[in-house]
């Protein structure tokens, strides 16, 4: 085992690697060429009998791991969406890690639930919401939508099902056909049956159709159904389109339905007065999620939930063992009760470092940049006779596509793009990724690694098109 002072040389020598490491990872092939079963093949079989030197295990990593690494820190990383990271939030989990905090109750470390409510309390402030509501951090979007169904399921139930279980109800819970499969995974795992989700078609910009979500919600009155849940999403996946939150909220209020807004990765725009349109009508939603983990650059994991009725949250999750019990108890926040883990990380310690790095200008600074250069390319794309846009721009999402003079076949379109994407992650300068909109292969770049400047953009750009050009 590892004595405390070759600890104190070893960690130097990571830190110096960590830092090295975010100064040339734009030098690295962006995407693992690195195919199925490489890695695994070259690790020993067994593990060792006795323990081995640091410097080893280290060596390991960097000759057998990293090979295999696609870098989401790289400038040239223009897939999915960013999980961006930054000096401030890395020295923060390295102190978490030292700290070990399991942050379940507020007696088992009073700092970390207190900065978790005063550091929500930030962002709430941030990024616009009411004062009514309230925030814990969750690991990801996906658990926060879950937590939000079960607490819409077990206020409507009056919290009999988490007593009795389901009995004959048919509750339908509603999203756009755009949502994130979180919000079908939730659905299926809070007992609902995939069936009861109902995906409403969108308009021309793929944002959820509010004419069609009414018609839906009454045709399952009128069968007898309980509309129980809707989804509006501010950010889809596929081209970040912003659902109509005022008029969908105003359809939540008039059938009492519970709303879940899910901003996971267009949230942090709010920081941002010129995109506070996105969450008009928020004041009748229930509850809301945005991950400061993708655009917010807080190294992953860590997923801002805010809801309006705390006491519905925590009447749907509290159990209170023996050994859990305190004199405390209802004078603080217990964020075992706010959700689905019993075990929490220090989450809040690395968001309140960032905060405090940047200060609120700074992000704002670094999200209008990336904004900026996303427009940017918009520009160019629609400057360019063979390379259009497939769906308007909304924040720092391109979705595009190579259509060369001649070509109208959807078919024979979707395959040249297709053959663009590869080859262009090929060649391990850049990474970009793709989506279908109305059948359409569109090619896709998010524009919001932290030390992304234009210089990486136009190279990307000037890539995309020298690959198009060489088919």
């Amino acid at each position: 085992m590892m004595d405390k002072k070759e600890f104190r040389k070893q960690g130097h020598i990571f830190v110096d690697w960590m830092a090295d490491y975010l100064d040339s990872v734009e030098k690295l092939p962006v995407k693992s060429s690195i195919k199925p079963g490489e890695i695994y093949n070259i690790l020993n079989e067994s593990p060792p009998e006795k323990g081995e030197e640091m410097d080893n295990i280290f060596a390991d990593f960097k000759e057998k791991i990293i090979p295999g690494i696609t870098h989401w820190q790289s400038p040239n990383f223009f897939a999915y969406f960013p999980a961006n990271s930054s000096p401030a939030s890395l020295l923060a989990e390295m102190l978490t890690a030292t700290l070990g905090v399991q942050g379940m109750i507020w007696e088992t470390s009073p700092a970390a639930a207190e900065l978790e409510e005063k550091t929500m309390n930030w962002l709430k402030q941030m990024i616009g919401l009411p004062k009514g509501f309230e925030g814990v951090i969750q690991d990801t979007a996906s658990t926060a939508t879950l937590t939000a169904i079960l607490t819409a399921r077990e206020k409507k139930s009056e919290f009999s099902i988490n007593k009795k279980g389901f009995g004959n109800e048919s509750y339908r819970i509603y999203c756009s056909t755009e949502t994130h499969s979180s919000i079908e995974k939730a659905v299926k795992i809070a007992g609902f049956g995939k069936q009861n989700l109902v995906k409403v078609r969108t308009d021309g910009q793929f944002r959820m159709d509010s004419p069609e979500l009414e018609k839906a919600i009454q045709h399952d009155i009128s069968m007898g159904k309980i509309p129980l849940c809707i989804v509006a999403t501010l950010g889809t996946t596929g081209s970040t389109a912003i659902d109509p939150l005022k008029k969908i909220a105003e359809i939540s209020s008039k059938y009492n339905i519970w709303l879940h807004v899910d901003a996971a990765f267009a949230g942090t725009a709010l920081i941002l007065d010129e995109f506070k349109w996105m969450i008009e009508g928020i004041e009748k939603a229930d509850s809301f999620v945005f991950n400061p983990h993708k655009w917010m650059f807080t190294n992953f994991d860590c997923s801002a939930y805010f809801i309006k009725d705390k006491q519905a949250l925590i009447n749907t999750f509290a159990i209170n063992p023996e050994y859990l019990r305190t004199q405390t108890q209802g004078q603080v926040n217990d964020y075992r009760d706010w959700g689905i883990q019993l075990g929490r990380r220090f989450r809040a310690l690395k968001l309140w470092f960032v905060i405090r790095s940047f200060g609120v200008h700074g992000l704002q600074e670094k999200i209008r940049g990336h904004i900026s250069l996303a427009k940017w390319l918009e520009g160019e794309i629609n400057k360019s006779t063979s390379f259009e846009m497939l769906t308007p721009r909304t924040l720092n999402l391109i979705c595009f596509r190579y259509k060369p003079l001649g070509v109208e076949s959807l078919d024979e379109l979707n395959t040249i793009n297709e053959r663009v994407l590869h080859e262009v992650n090929q060649t391990g300068k850049v990474f970009i990724t793709h989506t279908k909109l109305n059948g359409a292969y569109s090619l896709r770049m998010v524009i919001g690694q932290t030390n992304v400047e234009k210089t990486h953009v136009e190279k990307a750009w000037k890539l995309v098109g020298e690959v198009a050009s060489s088919l």
